[in-house]
Order: C-alpha cells, then sequence, then structure tokens
C-alpha cells in the first residue's frame, strides 16, 4: 500500500509594507520652496532654515531621495570648486592647516570620548559624536557607524545632536567673525576646522568679505581647510571599526571625490584657458550648496529632534564651543 505524501504547506512571507506617497500638493509646495531656495535671492542659511521650517512642519517630500541628492550634490559641488584654485595655492593652503588639522582632530577625539565617559552618553554615540565633531558631521558619523557597526537609531540621534550645532554655527560663526576683526584668511581657517560639515562651511564662508576687494579667499580658504580633514575619515573609520570589532569586518569608505578635486585644480594649472571657468564653476557650485542646505534642512523631522538626548547633546555642545574656541585662539595667535 502506497502512502500518499501529506500536501506541503506553503508559507508566505507577510507583505512588505509599502513606502508612503507624498500626496501631489506636498510635492508641489516641496519642490517650489526648492525652486525658490536656489534662486539668486536666495542665501544659505535662508536656504537652510527654509529647509528646516518644512521639515519640523511635517511637509518634507521625497525624503529617501533627497537623503542620496543632498550627499551626492555636495560631492559634485567640491569638485567643481577645484576649477577655482591651481594646484601651488591648493599646497600652500592645505600645508598651512596641517598642524592646526592635526591638532584640533586629535583633541576633539580625545575630548570628546572622555565626555562621553564623563556624560555617560553611550559608546557608540560618543564614538559617532567625536568623529562628526572632529572631522566632518555627517559623513563622518555615517562612516565611522558604518565601520563599527552601530544601529541606525544611534546614528539617527548623533547626526541630528550635530545638526542642530551645525545650524547655529552658520549664522553664528560669520558674526564672532566680524566681531572679532578676522581676516578672510583666518576665518576661512576658522570655519574649516569648527563647522561640521562642507555645505555649511561653503555657506558660512561664502559671504565673508573682511577685506574689500579679496573675493572668494574665505571660502577657497575654507574648502581647503575642511578636505584636508575629510581625508582622514579613511584612518579613523579604520581605527574605530578594529578597536570596537565589529564582527571583524571593517567598512571604510574612501573619500573618492576628493582625489577628483585635486584633480579640477590640475585642470586648472595645466589647461590653457581653464582660469575662466573657474568663476562659473564657483557660481555652479553655491547654488548646489544652497540647494544642498534646503534638502538637508528638510530632512530634520519633529521625531528625530525629540530623539536627541539631553547627554548627547550636552556632549557635542561642549565638545564643538571647547574646539571652535581652541581653534579660534590658535588662529589668531598665529596671525
Amino acid at each position: 500500500m502506497v502512502k500518499l505524501a501529506a500536501p506541503s504547506r506553503m508559507t508566505t512571507a507577510p507583505p512588505t509594507p509599502a513606502l508612503p506617497i507624498d500626496p501631489p500638493w506636498r510635492r508641489g509646495l516641496f519642490l517650489a520652496c526648492l525652486v525658490a531656495a536656489a534662486g539668486p535671492w536666495s542665501r544659505p542659511d535662508v536656504a537652510l532654515m527654509g529647509g528646516i521650517v518644512l521639515g519640523l512642519a511635517g511637509l518634507g517630500a521625497f525624503k529617501a531621495t533627497s537623503k542620496q541628492v543632498s550627499k551626492y550634490l555636495i560631492q559634485a559641488c567640491v569638485i567643481m570648486l577645484g576649477l577655482r584654485l591651481d594646484l601651488s595655492t591648493l599646497a600652500h593652503s592645505a600645508s598651512r592647516g596641517l598642524v592646526l588639522a592635526v591638532a584640533t582632530i586629535a583633541g576633539a577625539l580625545l575630548l570628546g570620548l572622555g565626555l562621553g565617559k564623563l556624560l555617560r552618553s553611550g559608546k557608540e554615540i560618543s564614538v559617532l559624536i567625536s568623529s562628526g565633531t572632529a572631522i566632518c558631521g555627517g559623513s563622518a558619523i555615517a562612516a565611522v557607524g558604518a565601520s563599527i557597526g552601530a544601529s541606525s537609531s544611534t546614528i539617527a540621534v548623533s547626526t541630528g545632536a550635530i545638526f542642530v550645532l551645525n545650524a547655529i554655527g552658520l549664522w553664528v560663526l560669520p558674526a564672532i567673525g566680524h566681531a572679532l576683526h578676522l581676516t578672510d584668511v583666518q576665518f576661512g581657517e576658522w570655519a574649516g576646522v569648527a563647522l561640521h560639515d562642507i555645505a555649511t562651511v561653503t555657506g558660512a564662508a561664502r559671504g565673508y568679505h573682511a577685506t574689500p576687494g579679496a573675493g572668494s579667499v574665505a571660502l577657497d580658504t575654507a574648502n581647503v581647510v575642511k578636505l584636508t580633514r575629510v581625508l582622514w575619515i579613511f584612518p579613523i573609520a579604520l581605527v574605530a571599526g578594529w578597536v570596537m570589532k565589529a564582527g571583524g569586518r571593517v567598512r571604510a569608505p574612501f573619500p573618492w571625490f576628493i582625489l577628483l578635486f585635486v584633480a579640477a585644480s590640475g585642470v586648472r594649472t595645466w589647461v590653457p584657458g581653464s582660469a575662466g571657468w573657474g568663476n562659473a564653476a564657483g557660481l555652479y557650485a553655491a547654488t548646489g550648496f544652497q540647494v544642498a542646505l534646503f534638502l538637508i534642512g528638510a530632512g530634520l523631522s519633529r521625531a528625530t529632534l525629540a530623539s536627541v538626548g539631553w547627554r548627547a547633546l550636552a556632549q557635542a555642545a561642549i565638545l564643538w564651543v571647547v574646539m571652535a574656541g581652541g581653534a579660534l585662539v590658535a588662529i589668531m595667535a598665529r596671525g
């Protein structure tokens, strides 16, 4: 007698919930505000504030796309800024800020980790906030977070704390610079150290003109100083991943766009007639940075803001004030 096999029970995975679709009116409002933020009548701080207001009001749209667009837009704008500097100017600015970069990065990491223990903000959050403050904000947090295997909630909290201070710095630093009569070079160096991400550094330095006719000295200096710091993402992410043993695997992305920035500077140096491309590249980059700041601001929600606990915010704020203050004293003393 042949036994018939019992019919197998088919198990089906629960359906993946569909992502909410933004209503047409919200997408239209978002795009209209985006166009306004990119216009010649706008400014970096206005673009950022417009995005923040939209995000906190729950009127943001295209959130997943906006995050990717802002990331690659910032990198493309940085590459375009390479056309403004020849290699000799680039080398001079980088060498001038090298000692300051090493000292402030090491100091920020040591102080940040110490504050994390004192405030008991958590090991992961402490490492991420220290790295973000020392190097370049959200980009460093994302790279180091991937390297140590940090949770998405920890990355969100750390990014939120850095973002709040970054937005404040965009308005506060130029006012302090003018009050202390910082030169264009001094302010460029300070902004490159004290502000967290490249878009905000560019936004603050773009409108700073202490000396009539100085042109874009503050902007170019700030970008070079910041890019020399961005290079430290790779070794710091590697070390952090090794120390915290993130599953035995370290994932540390290398900032390839910096090499393209140097290549653009090489084009400016060696290609005849390329000097005239710098002004146009600067205008396009300025518009791109405004758009990126708007998208970054629109990505801030009330939920993200509420998730930033007082310990993480206190650690980020104390670390930022001490690092920015120490860098300012060193820059003014050097002259």
